[in-house]
């Protein structure tokens, strides 16, 4: 058998190396332009980029908390300000055993039992390096005891940090509010960049409605951090502007006053300036400690607050709803004389009782066998029931409606803090809107009557009151009522003044309705028969007032209404307006006590209090 030698061709196999040289080279060359291309892009085209980038994984910047702007009364006394305090804080990584350490903080009564989950809630959502606050403002007592047993809690100190603090406590907290931890529904309305690092926020009142001035503007720090993010140094920083602080209308002594008048009673006293609507006093009772929410009050203490009867936490000169009773009176009959349906010098025969004609119904008066004859300056001096009957049937509800709504009563006054009520002054439209469900949207005669002496469907706010009787004594000329008198600047102590703004005037020219009425009011003070003449006796100024009582429920027509045999809860509320002096009104007062029974008797000597309080350099 035949074998084939065959010889190997050199140049064949020579080009095919050649060409998986060149093919290779040109690969390497193409991956080594790639590489050159990508470095150039990286380190000349992004360079910026990228620089930035890698300085971010070791330079943070972190916010600078502002100071919140203090608060002051119209003298300069301080309502609300920032102190030291010391507070307890954690670093969850530095902690072993965070449930023992919480439980035994709990044991000394650092940390209350009831705000465990919370804290370990907070704990979880908060980076692990970062001190975390869970007790604010420690007494020295309770700095002194964990000093003691500070070894047995790594991880737990205590840092100086400032606090909200309210030198008048209970007096001004329904004026002013208070501050507390951020909440989810806040969250929803703020700038969150602007309150990075801040951790409270106003809640209600004036800490709330003034929030944005009082915060500030959030400043931060550039600072050196490692892998972990733990500080290394600090670099560039950019300070926080403090927020504003604000100069109110209050006065501190007349708002202690009023505080102290009304200790142990449910009720209300609102004071205006009236010439220009700056709130002199904004007082309910019975009152809260902001301070003690401010810190962190437990769970346990706030459901009590909720939960008590007396309603601390309900403002009452804001949201509380009366009928004015006998308050309403001058009002009335000043709209009688707008209208042309009585004569002030009119005589009126009060037997005790009043009909509407053609009924057998019969609307009683306050005194038992009446007055007497009564004309319009007599009857306000003296509080007639009957009077006033007939001059609501006069003048019919359409009217007193109209008129009634022209001194702001039935709609908010416009005071800068949220959740104002409306009242309600009642009329045939609002009678077929409210009743349409039940059928009963015809409006009776004997529903005017009743309007008539501030009974009824009427309601309204001690503040509404209060500005009414602020629009008496000026004589018709409304200012829409305010907490704020300026601002001040805490960087260069300029002060800003806010000026009054007018409302639209009650429309009545005539001076002498005017001197009619507001004659009448000063005889219910200092006249010989009137009702809160106890109150104003030897006063070293002319007041004019006028006393109220409002009822609870409706008494049957053979009954009579006994105070010793009715709950107290379901007594008459006590009210009382006035303004002195009259010659120059500086002060408008109204007064609410909540089943304090007698206007003069109750209401009338707080509002007396007040005054000489506020007119104190008149004395």
């Amino acid at each position: 058998m035949a074998t084939t030698n065959r010889l190997k061709d050199h140049w064949a196999e020579q080009q095919i190396f050649l060409r998986r040289v060149i093919a290779a080279t040109i690969l390497m060359i193409g991956m080594i332009m790639i590489v050159l291309v990508r470095l150039g892009q990286l380190q000349i085209v992004e360079y910026e980029y990228f620089s930035a980038q890698s300085q971010g994984n070791r330079i943070r910047i972190q916010p600078l908390t502002p100071t919140r702007g203090l608060i002051y009364d119209r003298n300069g006394t301080v309502l609300a300000d920032n102190l030291p305090s010391y507070q307890l804080e954690l670093t969850p990584e530095q902690v072993p055993d965070m449930a023992g350490t919480l439980d035994r903080l709990a044991l000394f009564g650092l940390i209350d039992t009831e705000n465990i989950d919370s804290i370990q809630a907070l704990i979880r959502q908060q980076r692990r390096f970062d001190s975390i606050p869970i007790r604010r403002r420690l007494t020295d007592v309770e700095v002194a005891k964990f000093a003691i047993e500070r070894p047995r809690f790594p991880g737990v100190d205590i840092h100086a940090r400032l606090a909200r603090n309210y030198p008048y406590g209970k007096a001004v907290a329904h004026a002013l509010g208070y501050v507390s931890g951020i909440s989810a529904a806040d969250i929803q309305t703020i700038d969150k960049t602007n309150y990075a690092g801040t951790s409270l926020i106003g809640k209600i009142s004036l800490e709330r409605h003034y929030e944005q001035e009082l915060h500030g503007n959030v400043g931060h720090e550039e600072v050196l951090v490692n892998a972990r993010g733990r500080i290394m140094q600090g670099l560039n920083a950019e300070s926080a502007v403090p927020g504003k602080d604000l100069i109110l209308t209050l006065d501190i002594e007349s708002q202690l006053a009023a505080h102290q008048a009304l200790a142990g009673r449910r009720g209300a006293v609102v004071a205006i300036e009236p010439g220009t609507g700056e709130i002199l006093v904004f007082a309910s009772e019975p009152s809260f400690d902001p301070n003690a929410i401010s810190i962190g009050m437990s769970r346990r203490d706030y459901r009590a607050l909720q939960e008590n009867p007396d309603l601390p936490l309900f403002n009452r000169a804001l949201q509380g709803t009366y009928p004015p009773g006998s308050t309403l009176k001058p009002i009335i009959a000043l709209a009688a004389l707008h209208y042309e349906t009585m004569d002030s010098r009119q005589s009126l025969f009060c037997d005790g009782d009043y009909s509407l004609p053609d009924s057998t119904h019969r609307y009683r008066d306050w005194k038992q066998g009446g007055h007497g004859p009564m004309n319009m300056h007599t009857a306000i001096e003296q509080s007639c029931d009957v009077y006033f009957y007939q001059l609501a049937h006069e003048l019919g509800i359409d009217r007193i409606e109209s008129f009634l709504k022209r001194f702001g009563l039935g709609s908010k006054t416009g005071i800068d803090l949220a959740g104002e009520k409306n009242g309600l002054v009642p009329g045939r439209v609002w009678k077929r809107g409210a009743f349409e469900q039940r059928g009963n949207k015809i409006w009776f005669p004997g529903e005017t009557v009743i309007t008539g002496i501030g009974q009824g469907y009427l309601l309204v706010t001690p503040l509404q009151l209060a500005h009414a009787a602020a629009t008496i004594a000026n004589r018709g000329r409304r200012f829409q009522p305010t907490l704020l008198r300026g601002y001040s600047n805490p960087a260069s102590s300029a002060v800003e003044f806010i000026q009054p703004i007018a409302m639209d005037s009650v429309g009545i020219i005539n001076d002498d309705q005017w001197e009619q009425i507001i004659s009448a009011m000063h005889a219910v003070m200092q006249g010989e028969h009137g009702t809160a003449r106890a109150a104003g006796a030897d006063a070293p100024f002319t007041m004019a007032g006028k006393s109220g009582t409002a009822q609870v429920f409706s008494v049957a027509q053979d009954k009579e209404y006994d105070a010793e045999e009715i709950e107290e809860r379901m007594r008459d509320h006590a009210l009382f307006i006035a303004f002195a002096p009259l010659e120059d009104p500086q002060i408008a007062v109204a007064v609410i006590v909540e089943n304090g029974e007698s206007g003069g008797g109750t209401a009338a000597p707080v509002a007396r209090i007040v005054m000489d309080t506020y007119l104190r350099d008149l004395l």
